[in-house]
């Protein structure tokens, strides 16, 4: 039996309501930090569209080779799993609570009064609102009955494109100053963008504002919640430790995406009779529901954690070839370029050219009728850390 009474004092016919713990409910979505797509029965997905580098040097008869810049064009799923609540409770046990709250008729239809029904109700509308917001954000998908979904952050964890950021501060203020500088320049003056961290951390952040003299608000007062310009969000379900900068918005112009049956599925529930022989009823809740990104490059996560889901990429950049022959009457190869991020490429030298594509690059040499052998080389260097570089080397005999 669902319905446990504990430390009951009899007072006749004083309260005239039951109370019900507060819970904060979904937060993410009250706050307007996340698309919900209703109406989704199996599987839908977020489409992706990205466009190169498209500018270059006017031509006055272009031709097919002079075509740069391409359309990317990915999609990231959601797809909802089944969730359900299901509990039973004894009308009977508020027999000996108080007068109000007795269950109405003969023993063998005895019901509950519909107040009574509404407190059970809202009380389990919260708590499953409340749960489902913690899935939202922290769920995995699993065989338990705590692994119902894929949370945003399970799903961003997913996504190589994400930003990871390293830091090594050790206040809240070294920490978003590192946050801030890793979100893309293209990011910066958008208005949907928040930082979100937990309330445990935004209350770091706030008293290392007042201890800081003359500049911010007193001990009575709370500071206001941004940096730098950038509204930050705590979400009670947030871990400690993880603050992530993206855009946010309950419309397609966000980054954070969830696809759920019906959107009032958590409110709709059903109450009836467990068995007609029995006395127990039970209330049923059904519903749907998945979580993701849009961009993991609109990502931007700090994971201060002890075993952090989100780990700093290592800085790479490696050539295949790394050494090309080309023949004495000239000839293009190709070169894959693997890296952690962008890179540049170095001047190529006398007698040979260079074009990024989109696996890497083509060296092209020239037809060699000089009077010597031609050799040299080209740099490819990691662009967030010039340490690394890939060097490719070059040979061509005479004709």
């Amino acid at each position: 039996m669902a319905i446990v009474v504990k430390n009951t004092n009899y007072n006749g016919e004083v309260l005239e309501t039951i109370l019900t713990v507060a819970t904060t409910g979904n937060e993410i979505v009250s706050k307007g930090l996340i698309m919900v797509i209703p109406g989704v029965e199996k599987k839908i997905s977020i489409p992706r569209l990205k466009a190169g580098r498209m500018l270059q040097k006017q031509k006055v008869n272009p031709t097919l080779e002079d075509s740069k810049g391409d359309f990317n064009y990915s999609e990231h799923s959601l797809e909802p799993k089944d969730l359900m609540a299901f509990t039973t409770f004894n009308p009977r046990a508020f027999e000996h609570i108080w007068r109000k709250w007795q269950p109405k008729g003969n023993l063998v239809f005895s019901q509950l009064p519909p107040e009574a029904q509404n407190a059970l109700l809202e009380a389990l509308s919260k708590q499953v609102q409340f749960e489902l917001g913690w899935h939202y954000i922290n769920g995995t998908y699993g065989d338990t009955d705590d692994e119902l979904m894929d949370g945003i952050l399970t799903q961003a964890a997913k996504d190589p494109e994400c930003i990871v950021v390293s830091s090594e501060g050790a206040t809240m203020l070294e920490v978003l100053k590192d946050i801030r500088a890793s979100i893309p320049k293209a990011m910066r003056e958008n208005p949907k963008l928040r930082i979100i961290m937990s309330v445990d951390d935004f209350d770091r952040y706030d008293d290392e504002l007042t201890k800081r003299e003359h500049k911010n608000s007193d001990e009575t007062e709370m500071n206001r919640k941004r940096y730098k310009g950038i509204t930050i969000e705590t979400v009670s379900s947030w871990p400690d430790g993880v603050i992530v900068a993206t855009l946010c918005s309950p419309d397609a112009d966000g980054n954070l995406f969830a696809a759920v049956n019906l959107q009032d599925d958590e409110s709709v529930i059903q109450i009836d009779k467990y068995s007609n022989a029995g006395e127990l009823y039970f209330f049923k809740l059904l519903m749907k529901a998945d979580t993701n990104i849009g961009f993991g490059e609109e990502f931007v996560v700090f994971d201060g954690r002890e075993n952090p889901l989100f780990k700093t990429p290592e800085k790479s950049i490696t050539a295949n070839p790394t050494a090309l022959v080309f023949a004495a009457a000239g000839e293009s190869k190709e070169v894959v370029v693997t890296a952690s991020g962008d890179y540049t490429v170095g001047a190529a030298p006398a007698g040979f050219t260079v074009a990024k594509t989109a696996t890497g690059l083509t060296v092209t040499a020239a037809v060699n009728d000089g009077e010597a052998a031609r050799s040299g080389s080209i740099e490819v260097t990691l662009t967030e850390a010039p340490a690394k570089k890939a060097v490719i080397t070059l040979t061509q005999p005479k004709e």
